[in-house]
């Protein structure tokens, strides 16, 4: 990752993130919602995985937008 990238190419880098995340966020808590009879287990993972992409989250918002998050 050697590669000299100027501030737009970042900003649109952190968005592509912030989008990815949020799909991924999407996809674990429809899998927990779908996992939490059958297999709590399996559900409590994706629960934790959830958490951890609205944390991810959080902070690409903070980067986005510098203070609009309360």
């Amino acid at each position: 990752m050697t590669d000299v990238v100027d501030s737009d190419e970042l900003l649109r880098r952190i968005q592509r993130a912030r989008a990815c995340a949020q799909q991924e966020k999407r996809r674990w808590r429809e899998r927990d919602e779908g996992l939490r009879a059958d297999e709590p287990e399996a559900a409590r993972e994706a629960a934790v995985r959830t958490l951890a992409y609205e944390a991810v989250l959080r902070v690409l918002d903070e980067i986005l937008t510098p203070g609009k998050a309360g």
